[in-house]
């Protein structure tokens, strides 16, 4: 392969050109620099008459009636199951544990019930728009980067990602209005040397000036954040909009042109974002949560559009971002103090809408635009590892939900993430109290004697009919939005069918119930473990997801779940000592605790979830019938990957190849001034290892990881390291011998 052809640079990549001439010259990995000065916001000031105007009276429009029904029908119902609740305790006297009884209930009767009012304007609206759909444009005006940070993932999937998506915009004849960047944060160097390898390949497959560039961060400062800022203070004038990728996203081509005409059509919009489906999933958890996203997702999505308006929030990615404004009001400042709670911003999304938002532009959602996919983790384990991350983050909005300036709405979304991971100590914590008032009253010789004088003491008792009754309206109220999707995946036709036919859409139904259900108290244990570490002040880490579909050995799960198990039994025995009522009524938590390691286990098989789409359950119309952009993306990294792209060793890559070599040399930054005296330990340490090592596989072998990536960052290293020779020479004795 002549990887000089695709990498050599040019002095100006960017021209002054109509949007459908063809720069003549080859391309450079990166275009030339188009800073945009990113300022860092202050969250404990704001002048209101900085916020910028509405430009369109339309805009101006607040959805009161939608937020009337969800936030007073959640109020409604939270008070008559408030006062349900009371009458159940309301039997005897109300101690101080029924007191935190009630304050606990509606805590977390309140977060569902804001949930279901929010499900109901989603199926109302979906019952009114749902067969509407936006047509794609025909043509554009302004020029879009579309940007995938990526961190350590295998070169072939996120290649392959964008060059599907780049045939499907190219299909709408309006790809000369895009262009394409790999951002770069890998810290593993050789993802990082796969990565230049799979783009230069990928560049020669679409054509020496296919507008696709990349570029790799020395230190990956502020993680995606950071990454993404980087590149807007960079390169960001050049573009007015922003498509933003995670590494599992794909999207279809109209999905893309519709976003940026959209864009280019709301002057007061500063970001759209779609509702991504899950797809690709195979395991039997990610089957589970593929169903649900699929089936369920679209009226919750549908609900938060509706009542939110122009004040929607944000989730990270396969959304489209006016760029100015977002290097001008979205830069984020680091908290005071050390994390979990101080450092830099962990779950920036939400925060960059809400700062887009204060800055008097509009976030959008839009739930109909369809064509915008992701990926899942593929067992519970890989869910609880990702999920600590966003507890972290999600926790540390606390700390931004004062800021000055914020909308309502906007508070709202950090409210609703934050209790997203309070509910589950919430939760437990009504659990134990229950059971502490249950044994109380069974056990413990009681001291509730009023100051009367009475013959027998005051009992703690409930109504236990009235108690019944309200699980019942509990149960009803959280499992209604699942209905609800359900009843819109039946009247539509096409979803039905392709979801194997409306009798196996039911099944499918029940069985993620049944199986969310199992679910939910290991997640309630694992969310209060990892709030409790936040609280304590334990930072969690920044690992690459896990995508595959491959099991996690038995042994780890047996470790990771062992203390779950324990839990289950240890509950099941109180209960049943205390009443076999109570194990009954405590049987959906013990019994997901008590199983697990099983279902743990279950969650990461692959043959489980393969078998239950054979039999047509958990299916979803994007799995009968794949999207082209997902089939395509699939077919491209299964090529790329038996190309050997994802699995090479950095050094010999670099030895083995002048042409690479020279080609990574281009992609290399300038090396920053060295001052005298200053001197890097590894960079010293790697030096060293290459003057004593007598060929490649000396350096091979004693150069670590964070050696390598010094050495491939170091154009003086690269050279001692290309004249090393394949093997060492042989003593002296010996070849005077030989």
């Amino acid at each position: 392969m002549d990887y000089l052809e695709t990498a050599r640079p040019s002095s100006s990549t960017l021209p002054e050109v109509a949007p459908h001439s063809v720069d003549p010259r080859p391309l450079a990995p990166m275009p030339d620099e188009a800073p945009l000065p990113m300022p860092v916001q202050l969250l404990s000031r704001f002048d209101p008459s900085h916020r910028r105007a509405w430009s369109n009276p339309r805009s101006r429009q607040v959805p009161w009636l939608s937020r009337l029904v969800v936030f007073g029908g959640g109020l409604a119902l939270t008070l008559y199951g408030s006062y349900e609740m009371f009458k159940v305790i309301d039997v005897g006297p109300i101690t101080t544990l029924k007191w935190a009884l009630l304050v606990l209930f509606i805590a977390n009767f309140s977060w569902i019930s804001i949930a279901f009012t929010s499900g109901c304007v989603g199926l109302v609206w979906l019952l009114r728009k749902g067969a509407h759909r936006h047509a794609p444009p025909t043509s554009l005006t302004a020029r879009t980067a579309v940007v995938m940070p990526i961190y350590n993932e295998a070169p072939s999937r996120v290649m392959g990602a964008i060059q599907a998506i780049y045939e499907e915009v190219e299909a709408t004849g309006l790809n000369a209005h895009f262009d394409w960047f790999f951002l770069s944060d890998s810290t593993n160097p050789d993802f990082w040397i796969g990565e230049e390898r799979a783009f230069l390949a990928l560049r020669k497959r679409l054509g020496a000036h296919a507008r696709v560039f990349y570029r790799h961060r020395p230190r990956n400062t502020n993680r995606k954040a950071g990454n993404i800022s980087d590149f807007v203070s960079r390169w960001g004038g050049h573009y007015e909009h922003m498509v933003v990728l995670d590494a599992d996203s794909v999207m279809t081509g109209q999905s893309i042109v519709t976003l940026a005409a959209e864009m280019e059509a709301d002057p007061d919009a500063g970001i759209i974002q779609t509702v991504p489906l899950i797809v690709n999933r195979n395991t039997l958890f990610a089957r589970v949560q593929q169903f649900a996203a699929r089936i369920y997702g679209p009226v919750l999505a549908s609900g938060l559009a509706v009542w939110a308006g122009r004040d929607c929030n944000y989730w990270g990615h396969n959304a489209i971002i006016r760029t100015r404004a977002f290097a001008a009001h979205c830069g984020l400042p680091d908290l005071r103090g050390r994390p979990p709670f101080g450092g830099h911003v962990l779950s920036h999304d939400f925060v960059e809408a809400a700062l887009m938002r204060r800055a008097g532009y509009g976030v959008r959602m839009m739930p109909l635009i369809g064509g915008s996919y992701e990926e899942s983790p593929p067992s519970l384990i890989d869910l609880a590892a990702r999920d600590r991350r966003w507890c972290q983050g999600n926790l540390q909005h606390t700390r931004i939900l004062p800021a000055k300036g914020l909308k309502l709405a906007t508070r709202q979304h950090f409210a609703t993430g934050i209790m997203g991971y309070l509910s589950s100590p919430l939760w437990m914590a009504q659990l134990l109290i229950g059971i502490v008032l249950v044994l109380q009253s069974t056990y413990i010789r009681p001291e509730y004697f009023t100051d009367e004088f009475t013959l027998f003491p005051a009992w703690p008792r409930f109504d236990a009919e009235r108690a019944l009754s309200l699980f019942g309206v509990t149960m009803a109220v959280l499992l209604a939005p699942k209905f609800f999707g359900l009843l819109l995946a039946l009247i539509d036709s096409d979803t039905r069918k392709k979801s194997g036919g409306g009798l196996l859409l039911i099944v499918s139904a029940f069985l993620e119930i049944i199986m969310s259900a199992l679910i939910a108290p290991i997640m309630m244990v694992i969310q209060t473990g990892s709030v409790m570490q936040i609280l304590f002040g334990r930072d969690t880490g920044w690992n690459p997801q896990r995508r595959d579909d491959g099991s996690i050995p038995f042994v780890q799960i047996v470790r990771r779940h062992r203390s779950h198990v324990a839990l289950g039994l240890l509950t099941l025995v109180t209960a049943l000592l205390i009443s076999p009522s109570l194990a009954a009524w405590m049987s959906p938590t013990i019994a997901g605790l008590i199983l697990a390691i099983v279902l743990s286990w279950a969650s990461g098989q692959l043959w489980i979830g393969l078998a239950l789409r054979r039999m047509g359950l958990l299916l979803t119309p994007e799995e009968s019938d794949p999207p082209h952009v997902v089939k395509r993306a699939n077919a491209l990294q299964a090529e790329m990957s038996i190309e050997g792209l994802d699995e090479i060793d950095c050094l010999r890559a670099i030895h083995e190849n002048a042409d690479f070599r020279a080609a990574h040399d281009e992609f290399l930054p300038h090396p920053a001034r060295r001052h005298r005296g200053e001197v890097d330990a590894d960079r010293a340490v790697a030096e060293a290892k290459l003057n004593d090592a007598e060929s490649i596989e000396d350096a091979v072998a004693w150069l670590k990881p964070r050696e390598r990536f010094v050495v491939l960052h170091d154009r003086a290293l690269i050279s001692i390291l290309a004249r090393l020779p394949r093997e060492a020479p042989l003593p002296q004795s010996v070849a005077a011998a030989g």
